[in-house]
C-alpha cells in the first residue's frame, strides 16, 4: 500500500475496464513522472469529455452536437438501419467502410444478471424511428455473446411482425483462423451461416 493520494490514484485507475492492479500502478507512476502541464492537459481532456460529449438525439451515438455527424450526413442511406449495442460498435463498423446506412445505438444489451431489461435500452426510440416507413431493412449487429443474442432475439420478435426485412450479421470463423482452434459455438455458427460458392 502506498500513501493515501497515490493509492487513491491507483485505485481509481484500477476501476477502469481492462486495467488491473499492475497496470493501474504503472499508469499512476507514469502520471507522477510526467510533466505537470501534460498531466493538467490530460485531466482537462477528461473533464471536457465528460461535460461536452452528448448522445445524438436521433441515433444515440456519442457526439458533441445534438445530432452526430452520421445522422447529419445526407449521403447516408435512410432505408437501412443498423442496430448496435454501443457507440464503439458504430466506430468498428464504420472502419470497414462497408455500411452506408444509418445507425441506432441501444445503449447496452439485455442482461437480467446485471438488471438490464428492454426498458433500460433505447428500444422505444428504435420503434419510433421505424414509424414513418422510410426504413425497409433493420440489421441487428449485437455482440455474439449471451446478452447480445438475447437482445437480438428480443428485437427480431418485435420487428419481424412489423413487416420489415430483418437481418443479422453473420458470425463464424475469422479470416486467417485455424479450424482446430475454433470453439464449438463459433464453428457451429460457421456451418449454419455457410454460403453457396457455385
Amino acid at each position: 500500500m502506498y500513501e493515501s493520494v497515490i493509492q487513491d490514484l491507483i485505485d481509481e485507475l484500477g476501476r477502469l475496464p481492462g486495467i488491473g492492479p499492475k497496470s493501474a500502478q504503472r499508469i499512476a507512476f507514469h502520471l507522477l513522472d510526467a510533466d505537470p502541464e501534460d498531466v493538467k492537459r490530460f485531466a482537462q481532456t477528461l473533464v471536457d469529455a465528460k461535460t461536452k460529449v452528448l448522445f445524438c438525439s436521433v441515433c444515440g451515438n456519442v457526439t458533441v452536437d445534438t445530432t452526430c455527424r452520421i445522422c447529419a450526413d445526407p449521403r447516408r442511406d435512410d432505408t437501412v438501419l443498423c442496430v448496435v449495442e454501443e457507440s464503439k460498435d458504430v466506430i468498428a463498423i464504420e472502419r470497414t467502410r462497408e455500411f452506408r446506412g444509418r445507425y441506432h445505438v441501444l445503449g447496452g444489451a439485455i442482461s437480467p444478471i446485471a438488471g438490464i431489461g428492454p426498458d433500460q435500452l433505447r428500444i422505444k426510440e428504435l420503434l419510433g424511428r421505424l414509424q414513418d416507413g422510410m426504413v425497409t431493412e433493420v440489421i441487428i449487429a449485437t455482440d455474439p455473446n449471451l446478452e447480445g443474442e438475447a437482445t437480438a432475439t428480443y428485437l427480431m420478435r418485435m420487428l419481424v411482425p412489423i413487416g420489415l426485412k430483418v437481418t443479422k450479421l453473420a458470425s463464424g470463423l475469422p479470416v486467417g483462423g485455424d479450424l482446430e482452434y475454433a470453439d464449438e459455438v463459433t464453428l457451429g455458427r460457421a456451418f449454419e451461416g455457410r454460403t453457396a460458392v457455385g
